[in-house]
């Protein structure tokens, strides 16, 4: 791809108003977190060099900056994204998934979570958020959902998710309070799964 190029597709398909959209990108992560497995809508316009996603890169560029290492996995990279995140907010990108703040995939191709940053015990925030895109929020199997900010249980149906999905989750689950974010993203709608999140299959009978 040549420089011109890439410089044309660094500097467009940003936000229109950045302060304003980043404040509500940021907004709507915190009440995704704040409610687990409930659906958000990122209030921006942004289009991001393919393969990103647009969710993903609303939140990318409005959480990520030169102090936030970056990981792109595959359907979240190429040239053209790099070069967009470079302009856009400054992050760096980085090759290892375990030195990422923020790290960016499609379902197909989600990391294994415990190749990601985990955090210590000392310092739990030191950990990865994982943002996987998905082929929809609806629609797939049926994750029963257990934890802080959850009344009893709440159930989610996200399309796309590996089969080893839940089982990830409860070994994750059981680093606490280390462990992996996770930020569901279909379009620009979010679901967020904290790793103080517990959740199993509907035929499973163990909330692990």
């Amino acid at each position: 791809m040549s420089e011109a190029v890439l410089s044309t597709l660094a500097v467009s398909g940003g936000f229109n108003d950045p302060v304003f959209e980043a404040q509500g990108v940021f907004r709507a992560l915190m009440d995704a977190t704040a409610r687990p497995g409930t659906l958000h809508d990122l209030p921006v316009s942004v289009a991001p060099p393919a393969p990103l996603g647009s969710g993903s890169g609303a939140i990318a560029v409005s959480m990520c900056d030169p102090d936030t290492p970056v990981w792109l996995g595959d359907g979240a990279d190429s040239e053209g994204v790099r070069a967009w995140l470079s302009f856009q907010c400054g992050a760096p990108v980085v090759q290892e998934a375990d030195k990422s703040t923020f790290a960016f995939a499609r379902a197909v191709a989600m990391p294994a979570l415990d190749a990601l940053a985990l955090g210590t015990q000392e310092y739990p925030d030191r950990s990865t958020t994982l943002v996987v895109e998905v082929d929809a929020l609806e629609g797939g199997a049926h994750l029963i959902l257990e934890g802080p900010g959850i009344d009893g249980q709440r159930v989610v149906s996200p399309a796309g998710l590996p089969e080893d999905f839940a089982a990830q989750r409860t070994a994750n689950r059981a680093l606490f309070p280390r462990g992996v974010d996770i930020v569901l993203v279909a379009g620009l709608r979010i679901m967020a799964l904290p790793r103080s999140t517990v959740a199993r299959h509907a035929n499973e009978t163990e909330t692990g």
